[in-house]
């Protein structure tokens, strides 16, 4: 039927025939309303619905989210000014610990003889650590200290009995030669690295030492490190923690241990070093450093509420008016993970616990009345906020979410300092850390903010205590293992693991799934890879903010690291 305005109304009751094949009515149907209902019509209440949408909820968010990250960005700046400029000063003025605290080299003494050296306790956590186990027991065993004034404690929580039984003959022929060292394991890993270091510190024997010196498994002191950190606590009573710099081993292996050098470097050149000399506190690394037993005991001892039982003890003991010291001239040599997977793992653990521990210890910093004001203003800005929040924060949800949905919304307009310049000056002030490393700037700028999609995701996790909120994996240590061909075991050595085999594990060994073509892709990275190419492809075609170039770049980055292509390539990587 035709309509005075000369359109064909469909009346489906008068022209759909009766036929025997319901397909056949069905495509008629569709086609005959295809050619004649106007889908203008029909589409236009679906677009104003869409805009008021548009309009009123998603525009206002990401203005919001953009002021938000703006503010928080002004904050990071003034941050990294701050602690840019302490450090400045201690090496312009040349200020160094020994300068601020009572330390005098341990005289010898003839009659006294080696009690002038105070016992020591060496604590080395291993778990399954194949490939490094030999290097911290060598590097402890060889310190230059009077051999009885020393303990070298193995704590071996080991589930790979091979592992296990290596590890134990290594502590044997290291005792063999006169060492007083110790090796012990538990029949449960509760508590992880904090129930190990808690159990260890429960023997009869600690109760004769002052200091604990900690490595972890890959860490290799050199001999003077005790000569160097324990006067520190020696003379001065009110210290509790002397933390040493670390040095990286495999840093130029490859491209992802190179940008990690270049963060941990700032970290530690310029976050603990002002951190150490204004306000005599940072976070403890969980390694590379000597606690005074005493303060270990006031601070509660180790908790395993968090998986950052270092900076858990640190921020306790520091609320009890503890002091720490970061000596920056004292290296120990240490390994950095080259397989992206583990690195994974790693920064997960990094971002979660101190978010979590944030939550958990708010309001003790608040009501806390043995430290300063400023003091608690400091741990709880610029050491838990801006360090381990807003960072992470404004590094995802500014770089790679705002920035690139801004390019559909004409209306939105970005400051030019907030894009341009506060940014430079921030990568300015962190890159100090590795000037051999500078011409990698735009590298590492862009594999930051790769990590900072699981290192908010991890924050997130802590703050909301979501599933993976106690996830502990250890970060796996490579050695030489995949650069040499594999080690032969002797034949006296075979002989001592025969009966390796008839002991059960304290918790059974996963094991590992056969890996095809696809486990080895991370798909969260790819999907930002792809969101990142569409927003540049639209800015490019349509938009024209300029912004293309830095999305098209930053997601090759998101697809290199998605397809598996960064850091070292291993079988089980």
């Amino acid at each position: 039927m035709e309509a005075a305005d000369g359109t064909a109304n469909l009346i489906i009751g008068d022209q759909l025939p009766l036929f025997t094949s319901t397909v056949v009515q069905i495509r008629r149907l569709w086609r005959e309303l295809a050619t004649t209902i106007q889908w203008e019509n029909v589409l236009e209440p679906v677009l104003y619905g869409l805009n008021l949408f548009r309009s009123f909820f998603v525009l206002p968010l990401l203005q919001f989210l953009l002021v938000l990250c703006l503010a928080m960005t002004l904050m990071i700046l003034l941050e990294k000014l701050f602690v840019g400029a302490v450090s400045l000063i201690v090496r312009i003025f040349k200020i160094k610990p020994e300068k601020r605290y009572k330390w005098e080299p341990i005289k010898k003494d003839e009659e006294l003889g080696s009690s002038v050296y105070p016992m020591v306790l060496v604590q080395i956590p291993m778990y399954n650590e194949k490939e490094v186990y030999k290097l911290s027991i060598r590097a402890a065993c060889g310190l230059d200290w009077p051999s009885d004034r020393v303990i070298i404690q193995v704590l071996d929580d080991s589930t790979d009995l091979v592992v296990k039984d290596l590890v134990e003959m290594e502590c044997q022929h290291w005792k063999s030669k006169g060492v007083n060292i110790k090796y012990e394991v538990r029949n449960n890993r509760k508590g992880y690295k904090a129930g190990a270091l808690k159990e260890g510190m429960k023997h009869d024997y600690v109760q004769a030492c002052e200091y604990i010196a900690m490595f972890d498994a890959d860490f290799q002191p050199q001999p003077d490190f005790l000569l160097r950190t324990v006067p520190f606590l020696m003379h001065n009573p009110d210290i509790a923690l002397v933390q040493s710099r670390w040095r990286f081993v495999n840093a130029d292996e490859c491209l992802m241990t190179r940008l990690q050098e270049m963060s941990l470097d700032y970290h530690f050149k310029v976050e603990q070093e002002a951190g150490s000399t204004m306000f005599s506190f940072f976070g403890f690394n969980g390694t590379a450093g000597v606690w005074r037993i005493n303060a270990i005991s006031d601070a509660g001892g180790w908790k395993d509420r968090t998986t950052v039982e270092d900076m858990d003890l640190a921020v306790r003991a520091s609320l009890r008016g503890w002091k720490f010291v970061y000596v920056g001239d004292v290296h120990v040599k240490s390994e950095l993970p080259s397989t992206f997977k583990a690195f994974r793992f790693q920064q997960h653990r990094w971002s979660c616990g101190p978010a979590n521990l944030f939550k958990k210890m708010f309001f003790e910093i608040v009501h806390n009345q043995k430290v300063s004001f400023w003091k608690k203003v400091h741990m709880m800005y610029d050491f838990f906020f801006i360090g381990k929040i807003a960072s992470h924060t404004v590094t995802f949800i500014y770089y790679c979410v705002v920035i690139p949905l801004s390019v559909f919304f004409p209306e939105m307009v970005i400051p030019y300092w907030g894009i341009v310049y506060v940014p430079t000056i921030i990568t300015l002030c962190k890159s100090v850390g590795t000037p051999s490393s500078f011409h990698l700037v735009f590298v590492w700028i862009l594999f930051e903010n790769v990590m900072s999609l699981h290192r908010l995701k991890a924050a997130l996790t802590g703050l909301f205590e979501a599933g993976r909120v106690n996830e502990w994996v250890v970060t796996e240590k490579l050695g030489d293992a995949h650069k040499t061909k594999p080690v032969i075991i002797d034949i006296t050595e075979a002989d001592k693991l025969v009966d390796s085999q008839l002991t059960k594990p304290c918790i059974p060994k996963l094991k590992k799934k056969n890996s095809g073509l696809f486990d080895r892709f991370y798909y969260s990275e790819l999907a930002i890879g792809v969101f990142l190419s569409f927003c540049g492809y639209y800015d490019a075609a349509i938009s024209k903010k300029g912004y293309c170039l830095y999305l098209f770049v930053q997601s090759i980055a998101f697809f290199v690291t998605g397809f598996g292509y960064l850091g070292t390539q291993t079988p089980d990587s």
